[in-house]
């Protein structure tokens, strides 16, 4: 049945969110947004940061009024007062920093994705369950207040039996960015598939069947990716992903009773209507278009799971980044996509 209304997002409860002393790893751009996120919003404290270039860490730490600053990875895992630390270093390094960080007994927020493969992800969540500690993919979009009422939308079958989702998101990247670097992990599918992807198994579930096909570009990189994949309950997502243009970004979830369409980009703070199948029925979930401020969900929700004890999250577990990491793994093992960590006479796989 049509609902009346749109559901109410379910955030955490502020009071039952405790007030963590955060450490950040890899002052950039992605950490620069969360920084100001959590400055601006809610209880977190911003207690440390750590990065290999003094100069810049200390930018950082002075922009942000971070009291600590670390030029060596190590010292900040040593922290006695750090809570937990935000991984937001380059793709290739999330695996490796986000263990030492897990070795070290602290809770750990990295930045999506969790890994570069399935195999590293499965490791990660090994440590963190040995450690007893907490370990969470920032899949940003997933703690969103939109995110939470489109799970609810589903859940209480709003749309019927589910049929086809199509995504894309394409953005132009100059040749010198580091997504057209093969010793940074580049390619389009880390950095911008993997919302794709996450979202595809949030509507559908896990993928019986993959097909994919791809177009190479400079660097020794894959260029664009186009993605079918047929779900286990039977509906299939389209799915593009490309580093060489601007693409609307929008999805649909069409189901046999209601269809949603969401404005581009799909998985970032925005609008998005709901349409009945029959009877010209429809709602609209409308909010400022907001974007990075809403990075401060994510901590808010880790916080919150620390706060109830809780070692895996109840939105997006590791169960969940690790299905969108093996089916990530799939579509690279069809188009021949092998990141060099991945090779067998690279440094980081004889380590492995």
């Amino acid at each position: 049945m049509f609902p009346s209304s749109l559901p109410v997002p379910k955030l955490p409860n502020p009071e039952t969110v405790p007030a963590l002393r955060w450490g950040i790893l890899g002052p950039g751009w992605i950490a620069a947004h969360f920084a100001k996120a959590l400055r601006e919003n809610g209880r977190q404290k911003l207690a440390a940061v750590a990065g290999r270039n003094g100069e810049k860490t200390r930018a950082f730490a002075d922009k942000w009024a971070i009291p600590q600053v670390f030029t060596c990875a190590d010292e900040l895992y040593a922290a006695r007062d750090v809570d937990a630390i935000y991984i937001a270093t380059p793709h290739n390094h999330h695996f490796p920093d986000g263990l030492k960080a897990l070795q070290a007994g602290k809770h750990v927020l990295i930045e999506k994705p969790l890994a570069l493969n399935a195999r590293e992800g499965a490791q990660l969540q090994a440590e963190a369950q040995r450690q007893g500690v907490l370990c969470m993919e920032a899949m940003w979009c997933d703690f969103t207040p939109k995110y939470s009422v489109l799970r609810q939308l589903l859940a209480d079958g709003a749309l019927g039996d589910l049929h086809t989702l199509i995504a894309d998101h394409g953005e132009f990247f100059t040749p010198d960015h580091r997504i057209f670097n093969a010793d940074l992990a580049g390619g389009p599918m880390l950095d911008l598939g993997s919302y794709l992807i996450a979202f595809s198994m949030m509507i559908g579930g896990a993928a019986s069947r993959v097909q994919a096909s791809g177009q190479p570009a400079e660097g020794g990189v894959n260029g664009q990716a186009s993605m079918l994949l047929q779900h286990e309950n039977g509906m299939h997502s389209v799915l593009n992903t490309t580093l060489f243009s601007n693409t609307p970004g929008r999805a649909v979830i069409a189901g046999r009773e209601a269809t949603i369409v969401l404005d581009g980009q799909f998985y970032a703070p925005g609008g998005f209507v709901l349409t009945a199948s029959q009877g010209n029925k429809t709602l609209r979930w409308e909010e400022p278009n907001n974007r990075y401020v809403q990075l401060h969900h994510e901590a808010d929700h880790f916080a919150w799971c620390i706060g109830q004890g809780m070692t895996d999250s109840s939105v997006r577990p590791l169960a969940s980044s690790l299905l969108t990491l093996a089916t990530m793994d799939e579509v690279r093992q069809q188009l021949g996509i092998v990141f060099n960590e991945e090779k067998s006479g690279h440094p980081a796989f004889r380590k492995r």
